[in-house]
């Protein structure tokens, strides 16, 4: 394992998808085929879910019993119902793996989704497992981003959250010009493994990008200022003036599908629907969620616990398949 990257799988909360489309993906011929990988959480619990797909007729999956799996026996009534106990199991799943990867070199960490409202059922009070992650790196200034890979132009679409897990009404108070500073920074740096002078965007708060002051003030107020101030820190960066929040996207949508293209590298969006809105209709199955910042290189499947589908044996793989790739791709260039 020391010639290969590794990467260590959470099955999140076994009640949902998690386990399914991780088994979906390791039989995928899409998983570039050196990769070494470890999957976090309970063995007995995968090969049910196993045996169960195969009494579906799911054919194409990977049997857990010839995986490599650190079978963590936490105690769980049923996991094929979401509980607190699920939820809990989860949690300490997570727990586990990152400090395998942070002990661990040339190693990055994929999330199988949990819920978080069964995380606070458990005594785990954090709004979604990005916090977990920036509190034991110790790593407190981290981002939410969303990256694609186009498969129809191998163009790479990347959109960062300013603000994550907040109610709509306190992303205004949240944002400041120190903030969107520290965010175009972290854009920045990942977009730079990909591309050497990459092109940014951000996207304004208010319609038409507050029209001036007519329809906002918070563009006049800081952002620009915090923008301008940025390119003087970084003058060989292409980073445009704020975008109307409705047009920001056009050209990305664009570059999806057509080769000859002119869209941003990077996009800044400042609040969690505003950017996974367009990134999902855009990159549909191919968006994968990164945290970056963090000391250890995580990924995760764009999507959430599918607690609804998970005994139909229909769940997609595609995003799981992104995950383990972009986390690859991420462990190449870092």
């Amino acid at each position: 394992m020391k010639d290969y990257p590794k990467i260590v799988i959470t099955v999140g909360d076994e009640a949902g998808i998690g386990p399914e489309i991780i088994l979906k993906a390791l039989a995928s011929e899409e998983i570039p085929k050196k990769i070494k990988f470890l999957i976090v959480g309970n063995k007995h619990n995968l090969i049910s879910k196993y045996l169960f797909l195969k009494s579906l007729g799911v054919e194409k999956i990977a049997d857990p019993r010839k995986l490599n799996v650190e079978d963590l026996k936490i105690s769980t009534n049923n996991v094929t119902e979401p509980s607190k106990d699920t939820g809990n199991a989860s949690f300490l799943y997570l727990k586990y793996a990152i400090e395998i990867v942070k002990k661990t070199s040339n190693c990055a960490l994929v999330t199988s989704p949990i819920c978080k409202k069964l995380w606070n059922s458990a005594g785990h009070n954090y709004s979604g497992q990005t916090e977990l992650l920036s509190e034991i790196c110790n790593t407190p200034n981290v981002g939410m981003l969303f990256t694609a890979k186009s498969p129809f132009t191998g163009w790479r679409f990347n959109t960062l959250l300013a603000t994550t897990h907040i109610p709509i009404r306190e992303v205004p108070h949240k944002l400041n010009k120190d903030l969107i500073n520290l965010k175009l920074d972290l854009l920045y740096e990942f977009c730079i493994k990909f591309k050497e002078r990459p092109t940014l965007q951000i996207a304004g708060l208010n319609p038409h990008a507050g029209e001036e002051g007519i329809l906002g003030t918070e563009e006049v107020n800081f952002m620009n200022q915090a923008i301008q101030e940025w390119k003087i820190k970084n003058p060989l960066v292409n980073l445009s003036k704020l975008i109307s929040p409705d047009s920001c996207w056009i050209s990305s949508a664009k570059a999806w599908r057509e080769k000859k293209h002119n869209a941003p590298d990077g996009i800044l969006a400042l609040y969690h629907d505003q950017g996974l809105i367009p990134v999902k209709i855009i990159s549909l199955n191919y968006s994968v969620n990164t945290t970056i910042g963090l000391s250890i290189i995580r990924t995760s499947p764009d999507h959430g616990t599918g607690f609804d589908i998970s005994k139909k044996g229909i769940a997609q793989c595609q995003s799981m398949i992104e995950a383990i790739r972009t986390a690859n791709d991420l462990l190449i260039n870092n």
